[in-house]
């Protein structure tokens, strides 16, 4: 059986989770957190999720252990047949990270700490959340998927996302970013209501007592030296 290592308070582990719960896939959890020897032994960079697959490889990068579960396991396909239509949600989910995860999640440690973030940073994650919104407006059709009618990884990837941006790019902001995107307030609803992603948020919300004070620990530790 596979194992999924990571902790269910992160929204990359929770987006691999996802995928392998849509495509029915039997897996077990193996909590652990960043900074760990256990991670470091299998995971290169020290970041989670980590999929050990059957034959004890260990793959690292959720977007890269999405297209090996997908290749591997394409039996409920999460990646359209035609090419093109495959490039399309490669972007989404492309733009999606680097123009609205990864923005937003500069604001993370300042949320964490109960600090305010200087402006020129609050300024610089606005600059690139708009182009994430502009690109994403242009590619993103909920109808009523993501990417059209078929239900891909783009959904699955924008939704595990968009936690971030709404947890701390929206309310640092002062700014309900996922509406300026046309019908992604409404498509990610309607996602959230999935027994899946119920099942994965009920895991999060369990997780989030320790690992909050896990990250408190840090903070602490940090601020003493």
């Amino acid at each position: 059986m596979m194992t999924l290592h990571g902790f269910a308070a992160s929204n990359y582990y929770n987006l691999v989770k996802h995928a392998l719960l849509y495509k029915e896939l039997p897996f077990k959890e193996n909590l652990i957190y960043p900074s760990s020897e256990a991670l470091l032994a299998i995971s290169p960079a020290g970041k989670v999720p980590i999929l050990t697959t059957l034959d004890g490889l260990n793959i690292s990068e959720s977007s890269v252990i999405c297209d090996f579960i997908e290749e591997t396991y394409p039996e409920i396909a999460l990646y359209p047949a035609n090419a093109s239509e495959r490039a399309t949600v490669r972007q989404i989910m492309k733009m999606a990270e680097l123009y609205f995860e990864l923005p937003s999640r500069r604001l993370i440690p300042y949320a964490l700490s109960g600090t305010e973030a200087p402006e020129s940073v609050k300024a610089e994650v606005r600059q690139v959340l708009a182009r994430g919104i502009t690109g994403l407006n242009r590619l993103c059709q909920f109808s009523p998927w993501v990417a059209g009618e078929q239900f891909t990884m783009a959904d699955i990837y924008l939704y595990y996302v968009n936690t971030i941006v709404s947890a701390f790019g929206s309310s640092q902001l002062n700014w309900d970013v996922l509406a300026e995107v046309a019908g992604m307030k409404s498509w990610n609803d309607s996602m959230s209501q999935s027994a899946i992603a119920q099942k994965v948020e009920a895991d999060r919300q369990a997780n989030m007592p320790e690992f909050m004070q896990k990250v408190t620990a840090q903070i602490q530790a940090a601020n003493a030296v």
